[in-house]
């Protein structure tokens, strides 16, 4: 079934995202005491809520997305190319500036959205902080009525899974196991927040991001049993 789908309708993403406050102590006493209650259940015995503010990125209620990462195919004849492309600086912009995207190049019928555990959470946390600023859903990430078969979104970790919802597979492991040269650079995940709020480097942040991007456009590669992308077929645009 893969194999029928046109690389060139599918837009593959990453986001990256932070807390919405540089430390706990910025947040107002109301959402403090909300925040108090949304981890308590996550945080370890004797752990406060802010020593696990770190966290709060992964919660769209608490967190912003910084960095969206989008790649897509293009064929000419046999040159194959990915372009890569990154939108970052204020979420607002962020995000309308991905809603165009969508909505100009990638809202027939045909065109499906491919990320990595995307639908636990890419795809779930930028149609939350669209309602939170705003800015209407895209129909792509509108899935209100929708049958599951009819929701226009890959995921090669629930791909990977083949059924079995078990376990979670990182994209690190799979790209590991896979053959495929590793998304990672300097930084993880667990850094981003502080390579942001405090050595303020959107571009290591954006480099990060775009490596993951391409990283699950090879996964998908491998899924399909193709060759993989090398350095001269990949554009950042």
């Amino acid at each position: 079934m893969l194999e029928r789908i046109n690389l060139e309708n599918i837009l593959f993403l990453d986001i990256e995202t932070v807390p919405e406050q540089p430390n706990y102590t910025l947040l107002d006493e109301e959402t403090q005491l909300l925040y108090d209650l949304k981890t308590h259940y996550q945080r370890k015995d004797g752990q406060s809520p802010e020593e696990f503010y770190e966290k709060a990125g992964i919660w769209a209620e608490f967190g912003k997305i910084i960095c969206l990462s989008v790649g897509y195919f293009t064929f000419k004849g046999d040159i194959r190319h990915f372009r890569v492309t990154s939108f970052h600086g204020e979420e607002s912009k962020i995000l309308k500036d991905f809603n165009n995207l969508l909505n100009n190049h990638f809202s027939q019928p045909q065109h499906i959205m491919c990320g990595h555990n995307a639908k636990e959470f890419d795809f779930p946390f930028i149609a939350r902080r669209m309602i939170i600023n705003n800015i209407a859903i895209p129909l792509k990430l509108n899935l209100f009525g929708k049958k599951p078969w009819e929701v226009p979104h890959l995921d090669t970790m629930e791909l990977w899974k083949f059924g079995d919802y078990k376990s979670f597979t990182s994209l690190k492991l799979l790209t590991k196991i896979l053959g495929i040269p590793s998304p990672k650079g300097d930084i993880d995940g667990s850094q981003v927040g502080y390579v942001y709020h405090v050595e303020k480097d959107i571009d290591r942040i954006v480099t990060y991001c775009e490596k993951d991007v391409i990283a699950v456009a090879q996964v998908l590669l491998r899924f399909r049993r193709e060759e993989l992308l090398v350095d001269d077929e990949i554009i950042h645009v």
